[in-house]
């Protein structure tokens, strides 16, 4: 008789009570906030706010990783 995934893993010892991640749209867009990258698409008015930003508070910019 086959087991359910969620019985499987607790039965082995997979099932530990971690916290899941958040996936709600407000949790990413604040993990999007905190860590600020280079965008990858946008307008040409996008882009020119994102050089401005990133000349006024380097400090708050993550590395381009290209």
């Amino acid at each position: 008789m086959p087991i359910s995934p969620q019985e499987f893993l607790k039965k082995y010892g997979f099932d530990e009570d971690d916290e899941e991640r958040d996936h709600s749209l407000r949790n990413n867009a604040m993990e999007h906030a905190r860590h600020l990258k280079r965008p990858h698409a946008g307008t040409p008015h996008d882009w020119e706010e994102w050089e401005r930003f990133k000349k006024e508070h380097p400090d708050q910019v993550e590395d381009d990783d290209d």
